[in-house]
């Protein structure tokens, strides 16, 4: 499903008319060559033209960056003999590409295409060209221990360090949705009632990775802490000397091909137990700009460094969130003071979260800190508050901070800061304290047989939730009211789903009335966000979006766009949530085999009637299948079709993806057969994955993570 290697490099693809070969560039100006040695100049490219072009916008920073709309050309820098990472970020984003073109003639591309450029004519190739009509990405290999030059890396946007391993595609992929604004993380984060993140305080992230899935039960993003990595090359140097860069570099790979959830890069100073110089603000402005361009979701940036740098990084942040973040470790400083009031809207200024920690010795100053966070709150708009009190007399805070609580595990060799908690200890003294009260959560038809329900009980044991966990059959005509009525009940998943139309859930999401079916009736949060204020119960649909995850695993969000769909199914409510999704995807047209809609999904989709109207379908994107079990072989020819009738179309455009949604026993082995003729084939464990991820985060409000879901179902990644 996921590639182990790089596939072979297939011919260049742009439109002959439009594009210009390189060799003709060459040819009409003998000063531009081949020779791996020339010099790279920096100031040419960086001193080209920087009036923003209708591909690019603003965030408010001065910057221009890639609208999620529309992204332009994405330029590829690559090493000698890694021509293959070019063809992988077109197929990524399902876009043509080249490596033979003139880049002036893309400058004004209506649509994304990517251009591949090698390191040493990166000069030559971007003289006299509008600079911010590209994105320039350098991407560069580990593999033989290198790190990429300097003078290259600050040439460009952005910079993906890779390596041939299995989860090369899936780290490309989700490299290219955040820093092009396809997927933005935060935006989902921000409304969860309250978020945790672990940090790694490992000198190695070798040494996170076999517990790494058990260590983010709980946790809504990682964060990697630059100044506790111990970096081997550094053997003789001084104790406590920062990581370089490249082994910075490297760690962060590693971590981010190992876990699905938002990355916090931090940087510590020594007078923070960090290791940075406080003498030497520009070394943190190097290792924090470098995350920027590695892609990562969220900087922490000390709010003691220069107002200049603080800015200069809010204005190149594309779209990682940036953290300011003020610690106190004297005990003295006071959250009553005005210095309080005053941090927090210097913190403001340059920060989409703050993050505001002190060392306290008293109980009562737990009170303050909500009694300050409470005049935050009140004060409405203006970014997230996460504030927490160290050392144990601070733990109390550490339960009642609803923002980006910092969570440790006993998996790990050291807490990262005096007095965290676990995720675990955190929900039970939410209970004790009557703020997170004990709920009957059920499993209602036949999830019983299924791992899912086996799953949910070990989740509630190792979140330490209260909650009780129970499958039950759904029982005669009223017994669901019944059951719903209980002040106790909490939630419950349902299998097979109910009909959106039901009367007695009182509100129904708008995904779910849409598709037509409830799958998870859930109690949605108070006004006031607490975890006893009013609640409601809201039937949603979660399956759709475990139908989405998956799809964009290994593409971007708008690889699909405009693309044509084919899904075979034995009716429409079979095929409901994936037609929702495959929208929710912008794709193209839909073609039906099997059923006819008639629903409120029926618009834009396209019967199947007969053999020429398959003919009639060039080059379909993705093929979902939800056939009944004995009708699941009826999908293979198509799948053989469209791999000989796409062969005439760019490799990186025609169709990729191949979705099994069929349960039970099937006939024939329709995932094979997708594999073997040259799909992206994935079936239907990994959507009940993703759909678990969901379910959970309705139900309990807390994330668990998909690779610790397929790991504790007993299905293994790879």
């Amino acid at each position: 499903m996921i590639p182990t290697a790089l596939p072979p490099m297939a011919p260049p693809l742009l439109n002959e008319t439009t594009a210009v070969s390189a060799t003709s560039l060459r040819d009409a100006n003998p000063s531009i060559t081949n020779d791996a040695s020339s010099t790279l100049n920096p100031t040419t490219i960086l001193s080209a033209p920087t009036s923003p072009t209708p591909h690019l916008h603003q965030d408010g920073t001065g910057r221009p960056h890639p609208s999620p709309n529309s992204i332009g050309t994405i330029v590829i820098v690559y090493g000698r003999g890694q021509e293959q990472i070019v063809h992988m970020v077109a197929e990524v984003l399902g876009k043509p590409w080249t490596i033979e073109t003139s880049l002036d003639t893309l400058a004004n591309a209506n649509d994304v295409v990517v251009v591949g450029i090698l390191a040493s004519e990166l000069d030559q190739r971007f003289s006299g060209c509008n600079r911010n009509a590209f994105v320039l990405i350098n991407t560069h290999s580990v593999e033989d221990g290198s790190a990429p030059e300097e003078q290259l890396t600050e040439c460009c946007d952005y910079e993906f360090l890779y390596s041939q391993s299995p989860f090369l595609r899936r780290d490309l992929t989700r490299f290219l949705s955040l820093i092009l604004g396809q997927t933005r993380p935060h935006d989902d984060l921000r409304t969860k009632t309250r978020t945790n993140f672990i940090s790694t305080t490992f000198p190695d992230v070798h040494a996170a990775l076999p517990n790494l899935d058990i260590l983010s039960v709980g946790s809504d993003a990682v964060e990697i802490r630059v100044d506790l990595l111990v970096d081997p090359a550094s053997d003789g140097a001084p104790a406590g000397s920062v990581p370089s860069l490249k082994y910075v570099g490297q760690q962060l790979m590693l971590l981010r091909q190992h876990t699905e959830m938002p990355i916090i890069f931090t940087t510590r100073c020594t007078k923070e137990n960090g290791k940075f110089p406080m003498d030497d603000p520009g070394l943190f402005y190097r290792y924090l700009r470098r995350a920027i361009q590695w892609g990562v979701e969220y900087i922490d940036v000390e709010l003691w460094l220069p107002e200049e740098i603080r800015q200069q990084l809010v204005e190149t942040k594309g779209n990682s969130i940036i953290m300011s973040a003020f610690h106190d470790f004297s005990g003295t400083w006071k959250w009553t003071s005005p210095e309080a009031q005053r941090i927090f809207s210097e913190s403001a200024k340059y920060g989409d979260i703050v993050k505001m920690i002190a060392m306290v010795s008293t109980i009562e100053e737990n009170y303050e800190l909500e009694y300050f966070r409470s005049k935050i709150k009140n004060h409405g708009s203006g970014p997230l508050l996460s504030a927490v009190n160290m050392g144990q007399m601070g733990q109390l805070s550490r339960a009642l901070n609803t923002v980006f609580s910092p969570i440790t595990h006993p998996l790990l060799p050291m807490i990262a800061a005096p007095g965290q908690l676990t995720a675990a200890e955190i929900n039970e003294a939410l209970h004790i304290m009557g703020q997170l009260p004990k709920r009957e959560l059920y499993a209602i038809g036949s999830f019983r047989s299924t791992p899912q329900s086996m799953f949910m009980e070990k989740c509630l044991n190792e979140l330490g939730l209260p909650h009780t966990f129970a499958s039950i059959d759904r029982g005669p005509k009223g017994s669901m009211e019944s059951l719903m009525m209980q002040p106790q009940f909490g939630g419950a998943s349902v299998n097979p789903p109910i009909s959106s139309s039901t009367s007695y859930i009182p509100n129904i999401s708008d995904a779910a009335r849409a598709i037509g079916l409830v799958d998870t009736i859930a109690m949605s949060p108070s006004a006031d966000g607490s975890a006893t204020g009013p609640t409601s119960l809201v039937g949603e649909n979660t399956t759709w979006k475990g139908i989405r995850a998956t799809l964009t695993r290994e593409y971007v969000p708008s690889a699909y766009r405009g693309r044509a769909a084919i899904i075979l199914a034995g009716s429409e409510t079979d095929a409901s949530a994936a037609i929702f999704a495959l929208r929710s995807l912008e794709v193209g047209v839909i073609y039906t085999v099997g059923f006819k809609a008639s629903g409120p999904l029926a618009a834009g989709l396209e019967p199947f009637t007969s053999i020429q109207s398959v003919k009639l379908v060039e080059k379909p994107f993705v093929i979902v299948s939800a056939l009944p079990p004995e009708k699941s072989l009826l999908v293979q020819p198509l799948l053989r079709h469209y791999r000989t009738a796409s062969r005439s179309s760019p490799p990186s455009t025609r169709g990729k993806v191949y979705l099994d949604l069929t349960t039970g026993p099937r006939k024939g082995d329709p995932l094979g057969v997708a594999s073997s003729a040259g799909w992206t084939a994935y079936g239907l464990e990994d959507v009940s994955a993703w759909t678990t991820v969901e379910t959970l985060r309705l139900l309990v409000g807390q994330n668990v993570p998909f690779d610790f879901v397929r790991m504790a179902s007993g299905r293994p990644l790879f």
